[in-house]
């Protein structure tokens, strides 16, 4: 599962409508190579579904994993964050043993 906090989806729902997105666009969440760690997050809007996906629903979002990714992302927590140290989405990876200054990308 992983979990949203409500940081995260009131700026989901913010781009969603910014956007021009309907309900039906949910959040896929990807574990792709590449970054200075090795493996990095991508997060995009997504309205269809493959068979291998996972659909986790929390306060009221929907999260579509595939199911590679799923095996890096298992407990994880998508937090969004607009402090001085820089505006975006985290991840809160438990499963990452190393990660880069940015919070772009981990190791396993």
């Amino acid at each position: 599962m992983i979990a949203v906090t409500e940081r995260a989806k009131e700026r989901i729902l913010e781009l969603r409508s910014t956007e021009g997105r309907t309900a039906n666009d949910h959040i896929r969440v990807a574990v792709k190579g590449g970054g200075c760690s090795g493996l990095m997050y991508d997060l995009e809007f997504d309205s269809a579904l493959k068979d291998t996906d996972q659909v986790f629903e929390d306060k009221g979002v929907k999260i579509i994993v595939d199911k590679k990714s799923l095996l890096y992302l298992a407990g994880t927590t998508l937090e969004f964050s607009d402090g001085l140290n820089g505006k975006g989405f985290q991840f809160i990876n438990p499963n990452a043993t190393r990660t880069c200054g940015c919070g772009e990308s981990f190791a396993i």
